[in-house]
């Protein structure tokens, strides 16, 4: 008994030797750095020197008053309530469609409509920025088919723009849920859809009622690793439409980024309260998430 009780002891000495390195490494780089920025929400003042603020949660407090950032904020619910469940959507029915061992090339479609997702962020914006240019190529396309009378000017309506970053965001990010949907389907025996055509399920029944129904935990996935991206949009906002116009495109992060760096200001203390913001916001989100998909009694 004491020898088992030994060796037992050793290996849980030898497990917490190995976690020590990547514990130490994920609290130095994540939770250390969070530590801190909490602590700055709670200061004011230039980097060099930061003073509590009075009261202790005034930056808190101003976001009540601070309409651009509700503003902000209001974009980018907007952006995830549109977008999200349509790429969700398109997303597992192209995986349905891709997962069909009779389909030739398959390789060739994956690989096409997984390529957006492979493209720096930064690249894709300007490609968009550059169709969606008033002489760009879509008004071109739509003016040789009659469809309009007069360029539209896509990036300076405000409607417009958040339709423009709305199909950038579905382009890319399809393709990467995609993958996700397709090894979740791959997992799924065969057997199962011949006993349901047998049983004479059409293919809607045995979509909706065996292939929704077993990939339910990827959707629940994807759908918060999709809700994190979104609250956090920052690259399409910069760099396609620059928030504008007059800011009503604009998302959260690139708010904070403004406030951070963007404009000079320096505001570290309100950045880092909104950052704050955006982590509850997320967590809440995920945790809904969580117990929408969760299926156990």
């Amino acid at each position: 008994m004491n020898k088992s009780r030994s060796i037992q002891r050793k290996q849980q000495r030898a497990g917490w030797f190995f976690l020590a390195p990547a514990t130490l490494l994920i609290f130095v780089m994540s939770f250390w750095p969070m530590i801190q920025a909490f602590i700055m929400s709670l200061q004011t003042g230039s980097a060099a020197n930061m003073k509590w603020q009075e009261p202790l949660f005034k930056n808190y407090l101003r976001v009540q008053k601070d309409q651009l950032f509700q503003l902000s904020m209001r974009n980018t619910f907007m952006y995830l309530l549109i977008e999200v469940p349509i790429m969700l959507i398109l997303a597992i029915l192209l995986a349905q469609i891709l997962n069909n061992k009779d389909l030739k090339f398959r390789g060739a479609f994956r690989t096409m409509v997984f390529m957006p997702c492979a493209i720096s962020l930064v690249s894709y914006a300007l490609i968009f920025k550059s169709l969606f240019a008033t002489q760009g190529l879509i008004n071109t396309v739509l003016m040789n088919l009659g469809l309009i009378s007069e360029n539209i000017n896509w990036l300076g309506t405000t409607s417009t723009a958040r339709a423009v970053i709305i199909i950038g965001l579905i382009w890319r990010w399809t393709g990467y849920n995609m993958v996700f949907y397709l090894a979740g389907l791959q997992n799924i025996e065969y057997s199962v859809y011949e006993a349901a055509k047998i049983d004479g399920a059409n293919g809607w029944k045995t979509f909706w009622y065996i292939t929704v129904p077993l990939l339910k935990p990827t959707i629940v996935m994807t759908a918060i690793m999709s809700i994190n991206g979104t609250l956090q949009l920052f690259d399409e906002s910069v760099n396609l439409t620059n928030g504008g116009p007059a800011n009503t495109s604009m998302t959260m992060s690139h708010y904070i980024w403004n406030q951070s760096l963007g404009q000079g200001v320096a505001n570290f203390g309100y950045a880092s309260a909104l950052s704050f913001i955006i982590f509850i916001m997320v967590g809440i989100l995920a945790f809904i998430s969580l117990k929408v998909g969760d299926t156990r009694d």
